[in-house]
């Protein structure tokens, strides 16, 4: 086992000896998953698509693999990274890697720490780190270009990794070197404490002092590496925690998780992902145990999908908003559920259990009387095996009584992960036509509910244009069957009185503007404005801005709900 591995697994061990990491538990069959399609909670942003070291100089892996499984968020090593996990040269620079991730969409945290080269990292003195933090945040404000940083991460895993005896009280630390960054970096989200494990009083004790010093961070943020048994209550542990020190509720990211037994484990990422996304979790990231390049494994050195990587397809292939799903019970069957009123898909994607379980869904009335159900299923092919295409089980067509549904799923793998996609038997269309802007990838704004929205939701407050730091846009995804220009309908509310602009491009081309007329109010839609785009086949980034690189800078203000493309 990788120095890293062991080192880390020692120290969660100590710390939760009662919790394993088993990825394939021997357990009884005929577990129920509950999905109600009539009870959405929050829009589809795909949290949890996102990694640790997920990408490697030269563009790897390939966009072409990043771009179908909608990269969330990464976080990457600092500049001048000078860390050699599991024994490898340094690798994925934040800041050369950067142009990669923009061109998919994914947002970065910087992990300040990287900058040394050993894991536990070896401390050397306070001038040492302070002059270290002051080159490392001087280069990224220098990288004019670079619009995609989250947020800072001051230091990664300090119950396991932080020198006490030389170093002084973490907390002390902490203190000092989040005033070292905001004297030079006063915009960019600070992010910790990223604790290995959660651990109440160790957080309690950290947020106190944060609290009373000011020095309180923009993203909450810890690991989830042993068993997504217990993600649960670590969230609601934290909720309680925070309320009760009187803080306001922080943005949670939990940027590691999955042990090395569980991360190429396509059920056992199931029952995470399902946990993140019921836990209200803004981003979570793909832990990092073996090589650079891969995105955590989800490819081959070659570039070629993995069984894993199958499951993040289903997941970015999820628009509209995440639907409730309901577990049989703590451990065994569980998974994650989309709704898309645009072309109503009912999308499931669930694992971790054997034998043949149920999958119970509600609230299809909007279906209509009879769906065509469809079964697919991935793999655990490890890192190194390529699997060209999820396994078609079944498709089946099925009456719909009081808009209900039960479908048995026989001879279930407990490593493996399943798709099921319901559908009206009518069909839908052959292709995603309508983004919701609250489904993409949204830098410096705020995602928005109003009933008068399409699906429920909108972006706004895209207010900021100028620095590398604030600039505020939305980049869309999307998916289209051929080379061709694309007539885009922008569905959008401007209540400033007058017409405001924003910049258009795709593809990183050419920036065009696009105006907005005056309309009722704010979060009152139903007015549109059209273009013309030309895209490629297959997957494109359009990106509407009101500041970005290479882009002067809109005008007035406009909220964003959707874009549809004909």
């Amino acid at each position: 086992m990788r120095p890293r591995v062991r080192a880390l697994l020692l120290a969660l061990t100590t710390a939760t000896a009662s919790i394993g990491v088993a990825a394939t538990p021997a357990r009884a069959a005929g577990a129920t998953l509950t999905v109600n399609v009539a009870q959405p909670f929050r829009p589809v942003t795909h949290a949890a698509s996102g990694g640790l070291y997920g990408l490697a100089e030269n563009s790897r892996p390939a966009d072409s693999t990043l771009l179908p499984i909608k990269v969330n968020s990464l976080t990457q090593p600092a500049p001048g990274v000078g860390q050699r996990p599991n024994g490898q040269p340094p690798g994925g620079d934040s800041l050369l890697i950067a142009p990669q991730a923009d061109r998919v969409g994914a947002g970065q945290f910087i992990r300040m720490p990287d900058i040394y080269p050993d894991f536990p990292y070896r401390w050397v003195s306070w001038n040492d780190w302070l002059a270290k933090v002051d080159t490392m945040v001087r280069a990224r404000l220098n990288a004019t270009t670079v619009t995609n940083v989250l947020g800072w991460e001051l230091w990664n895993e300090p119950d396991f990794t932080w020198n006490t005896a030389a170093a002084g009280n973490f907390n002390d630390g902490w203190v000092r070197t989040y005033r070292a960054v905001r004297a030079l970096d006063p915009q960019t989200p600070i992010v910790g404490p990223s604790t290995a494990v959660y651990s109440r009083s160790w957080m309690q004790a950290f947020l106190t002092r944060a609290r009373d010093t000011g020095t309180l961070p923009d993203i909450i943020c810890w690991h989830e590496l042993q068993n997504p048994a217990r993600v649960a209550a670590d969230l609601a542990d934290y909720r309680n925690l925070e309320a009760s020190l009187g803080i306001s509720p922080r943005r949670i990211a939990i940027n590691e998780y999955a042990a090395p037994a569980e991360v190429d484990v396509p059920g056992r990422v199931a029952s995470y992902v399902a946990k993140f996304e019921r836990g209200g979790v803004e981003s979570a990231h793909r832990a990092f145990w073996y090589e650079y390049g891969t995105m955590n494994g989800l490819v081959t050195g070659g570039n070629q999908p993995t069984g894993t990587w199958w499951l993040y397809k289903w997941y970015g292939d999820m628009a509209g908003n995440m639907v409730a799903t309901t577990p049989g019970g703590q451990t065994g069957l569980d998974g994650f559920a989309s709704y898309d009123p645009s072309r109503r898909i009912v999308n499931v994607v669930f694992g971790d259990e054997a034998g043949t379980n149920t999958i119970d869904l509600t609230g299809l009335q909007a279906l209509g009387s009879s769906v065509r159900v469809t079964l697919l299923s991935t793999p655990s092919s490890g890192r190194f095996t390529a699997v060209a295409a999820p396994t078609t089980v079944s498709t089946t067509t099925h009456a719909v009584s009081g808009g209900r549904l039960t479908v048995s799923v026989p001879n279930m793998v407990a490593t493996s992960a399943y798709q099921l996609i319901v559908e009206p038997a009518s069909g839908v269309p052959s292709y995603q036509q309508r983004y919701e802007a609250e489904n993409a990838s949204v830098f410096r704004a705020q995602r928005l509910t109003s009933a008068g929205a399409s699906a429920g939701g909108y972006v706004g407050r895209i207010d900021n244009s100028g620095t590398p730091r604030t600039d505020s846009y939305v980049d869309f995804v999307v998916n289209v069957p051929s080379a061709r220009a694309y007539t885009m309908t922008i569905g959008y509310a401007n209540g400033t009185g007058a017409t405001a602009t924003q910049g258009l491009a795709y593809n990183g081309g050419a920036w065009s503007t696009v105006s907005y007329p005056p309309t009722a109010g704010w979060g009152q839609f139903g007015a549109t404005v059209s273009t013309t785009v030309n895209l490629r086949a297959g997957y494109n980034v359009i990106r509407l801005a009101k500041g970005s690189p290479y882009f002067a800078g809109g005008t007035g203000y406009a909220e964003l709900d959707y874009i549809h493309l004909t």
